[in-house]
């Protein structure tokens, strides 16, 4: 039986460690991962390996020639482009004809039993077997739910939290059958989890997957290359070191010498023909390659360094890479997290902070300090994007040395030329930074149409309108005057999608920004007429009739933001009288405390019941979302103020779709269920409920947090045209708030949040998976359970924090009640 390894990824995320050799070829503990890979092959029986090359294949083909000195038959089918993982094992289709074989990365360590992996998948009878692995962040993996017998029924390639539903990972090993190639095209990129199993799950084919208990590491990070030395060292792997075992955990290979004066705690590996002089520590986790010089009076600790490098005396690494040919002068000093390229010279006395990367053959001058002016700034965040884009500390987490990084990354991911919008709240810091931004765009040749302060439908609007590449909106970040969010749009004025934003998030990990040439800057400018364009467009799009007639009076809270520049205007078109309050621009305060919201609606509900007027509308201080008071002065919540604008939007329209989140009372569906309207669940994601409601029929969409999408006008939020398109609905219908809430049934609909490590959250939804037993499942976004009674929960693990959110509805508020405490329970125990 034969085995393919797959060995022509280029390892982008591994970089620099990768910039100048193929990621199979990194040694973990003095051998590349590959060559584990091929010794755990022999044991097993493998001898006959086909591997395939692509990226700097010539190195790999070179380094283990025909596979002799491992005592293996080695063959080559190199790729002339990028095929993907189906389409690598078909480019080598004819060593494969004959028989079942086995595919296993060449850069992933394990030990699993191989032998047993064959034998269960010749007992199944399957045409694939996968090897699953359970682990604690599966967001980078394909995850895959298996029946009793093993038997695969749904998997899922490289999911969001929201998407998560097990965390049994697909760990790239597969035995099949040699008819599995004839489901790939030749010649073109195809990929095992992202085409051919799909295809084949949906045919029925006996696709099937087994739980290896053996270790199993995806080295694909920085984080998992260090993890991965350190696992090996610890005796978590069943692969032995080469050399000497001198004392416990201390293994010293051939021919190096270490003096009896140096400090040695183990774990740890001495490579061969390395020299540790008198004086030098090292401590637990480190590696040293062969040919080391590690001089006296140098500390490392957890620090892995690849072969022919000199350690000058008195440096200090910690939880660092060293690349090979490098020289590390006296004195130097590198961080956590940092890696250095091969052949690079750290002069003496520089300091290489935390994280930084230097690329192969680079100087750092005597004395400099690589510092976090220069790195990505870590702020405990899992990604770059949270649930707001980019967020953090003004001027602590998010600096304007930030912006201009995050705006060449966004500037690299467009063509040079293209056009883009930039805006901004009225806070001083968010006009600072947006200055920051501008100038990155620019130098990276892309023109920028700035639309200074301005409110953030308005800037999506024009972002679309006026057909550019996409758009980057500053705001201050909601209840938090102290913190700022970044926000990257797209083409049509919408948040960027998941997959826009790992593309992004991939040039800023690796800091490969593009820059123009000089005749290349490109242009600033400052587009006229976009708030009259805006109103223009909004009175056009939107159905006003009857406002006049109806003699409406509103009463409106601006909030001190943006909103304030254009609603004069706008309201003054449609001959309604208005009461506006907080009709400013504050730069000092662009955002208020809950306290304050709750006194400012206070305030609105007591001037609404005081002037008679029909009801009152406050906007948040970016025009985006609103929160509706009734003609009683009452407050509407923003869960019953959906439902009241749906009842509103869906008793005109009679047919049609309305796009909601998961996280929306069903009461929802009786409201478009009497008005002959379809429903459309989506996931919390923004960019997902934009996409739904651009689609064709679609009359209405909103998030459930004051945000509503009106498709006649945009695709996007904007409180501005939803409360415009209000106006025109209860003028004609001639009820009030009030009256059209009573007529909604009750929801009984309750949230709670658990604390969850992150660890533990692939386990936690495997285990609401399983707690559901027979019960329907829907994994829309996170994982709903529906009773029989229609009563649901949903649980939801948080993409940004520690912790999962659930959900729960009943047909009253005790049952939801305890149908939240008892998945609540649930998700406690499994997070444990």
């Amino acid at each position: 039986m034969k085995a393919v390894v797959m060995a022509g990824g280029e390892g982008t995320r591994l970089r620099p460690m990768t910039a100048n050799q193929p990621k199979p070829l990194l040694p973990v503990v003095n051998k590349p991962i590959m060559e584990h890979v091929l010794r755990l092959l022999k044991r097993h029986g493998f001898t006959e390996t086909v591997v395939t090359v692509q990226f700097l294949a010539a190195l790999v083909r070179n380094y283990f020639g025909d596979g002799e000195e491992i005592g293996m038959a080695l063959s080559y089918a190199t790729e002339e482009m990028p095929l993907g993982t189906a389409g690598s094992v078909k480019n080598a289709q004819d060593a494969l004809r004959d028989e079942r074989f086995l595919v296993i990365s060449g850069d992933a360590l394990t030990d699993i039993d191989l032998t047993d992996l064959v034998r269960f998948h010749k007992e199944n009878g399957a045409l694939v077997t996968i090897a699953l692995k359970r682990v604690p962040n599966p967001l980078e993996f394909g995850i895959i739910i298996i029946d009793d017998d093993g038997r695969v029924q749904r998997f899922l390639e490289k999911p969001t939290w929201g998407q998560v539903f097990s965390d049994t990972a697909n760990t790239g090993i597969y035995v099949m059958e040699p008819e599995v190639l004839d489901h790939v095209a030749a010649g073109e990129s195809v990929d095992w989890s992202g085409d051919v199993f799909p295809k084949l799950l949906a045919e029925g084919a006996p696709l099937y997957g087994y739980v290896a208990d053996g270790y199993w590491e995806d080295v694909g990070t920085h984080e998992s290359y260090l993890k991965a030395q350190a696992d090996m060292l610890s005796g978590k792997i069943d692969i032995e070191p080469d050399g000497f075992e001198v004392s416990p955990g201390v293994w010293v290979a051939e021919g190096a010498e270490v003096d009896s004066e140096a400090v040695l705690k183990g774990p740890l590996y001495i490579g061969d023909y390395a020299k540790v002089e008198a004086g030098a520590e090292l401590r637990e986790y480190t590696v040293l390659g062969s040919n080391v010089v590690v001089k006296e009076g140098a500390f490392l600790h957890r620090a892995v360094v690849h072969d022919n490098v000199f350690i000058g005396p008195s440096t200090n690494l910690r939880g660092c890479v060293v690349g090979k040919n490098t020289d590390v002068m006296a004195g130097a000093r590198i961080e956590e997290g940092a890696v250095i390229g091969d052949e690079c010279v750290i002069e003496s006395e520089a300091y290489v902070s935390s994280d930084v990367k230097v690329y192969p053959f680079k100087t750092i001058e005597a004395g400099a300090v690589v510092n976090t002016s220069v790195i990505w700034e870590s702020r405990g965040q899992r990604t770059l994007f949270g649930p707001r884009g980019v967020s953090g500390l003004i001027n602590v987490e998010i600096t304007p040395e930030l912006a201009v990084r995050l705006a060449s990354a966004y500037a690299t991911t467009l063509k040079k030329g293209a056009d883009v919008t930039a805006s901004r709240d009225a806070s001083r810091a968010a006009r600072t930074l947006n200055r920051a931004v501008q100038s990155a765009l620019t130098a990276s040749a892309i023109n920028v149409r700035d639309l200074e302060a301005i409110p953030i439908p308005i800037a999506r609007y024009a972002t679309a309108r006026e057909n550019t590449s996409g758009g980057i909106v500053i705001r201050t970040t909601p209840g938090d005057s102290q913190g700022v969010d970044i926000l990257f749009l797209d083409e049509d004025g919408a948040d960027l999608s998941q997959g826009a934003q790992r593309k992004l998030e991939r040039v800023f990990g690796r800091q490969e920004y593009r820059r123009a040439f000089p005749g290349e800057i490109a242009e600033l400018s400052y587009p006229s007429r976009v708030l009259e364009t805006y109103v223009r467009d909004l009175q056009r799009c939107v159905n006003m009739r009857g406002v006049r007639e109806a003699g409406l009076k509103i009463v409106v809270d601006c909030a001190g933001g943006t909103a304030s520049l254009v609603l004069p205007q706008l309201l003054g078109r449609l001959g309604v009288e208005v009461l506006t309050v907080n009709n400013r621009l504050d730069e000092v305060s662009p955002t208020e405390t809950l306290a304050e919201r709750m006194r400012d609606l206070q305030r609105l509900g007591d001037l609404v019941s005081s002037s008679r007027a029909a009801f009152g509308v406050r906007f948040d201080p970016v025009g985006e979302r609103i929160t509706l008071v009734n003609e009683n002065g009452e407050l509407i919540s923003d869960d019953r103020g959906l439902l009241v604008v749906l009842d509103l939007v869906a008793s005109e329209r009679r047919g049609g779709r309305v796009a909601l989140p998961v996280t929306t009372t069903r009461v929802a569906e009786q409201v478009c269920r009497f008005h002959g309207v379809q429903v459309e669940w989506t996931s919390t994601s923004q960019d997902v409920l934009t996409k739904a409601a651009a689609t064709e029929g679609s009359i209405f969409a909103g998030d459930g947090r004051g945000g509503f999408i009106i498709p006649e006008f945009s695709p996007t939020v904007d409180g501005i045209a939803a409360f415009i398109r209000m106006l025109g609905l209860v003028a004609r219908t001639r009820l009030t708030l009030s009256q059209i809430d009573h007529r909604i049934p009750e929801a009984h609909l309750l949230k709670r949040s658990v604390p969850t490590p992150w660890a533990a959250k692939g386990s936690v939804m495997r285990h609401v998976v399983e707690a559901a037993g027979d019960r329907e499942v829907d994994t829309t976004d996170g994982v709903r359970v529906i009773e029989d009674d229609a009563s649901w929960i949903l649980v939801l693990p948080d993409p940004a924090e520690a912790v999962t959110h659930l959900w729960a509805e009943g047909v009253d508020r005790d049952s939801a009640q305890d149908l939240l405490q008892d998945w609540a329970s649930v998700v406690e125990s499994a997070g444990t």
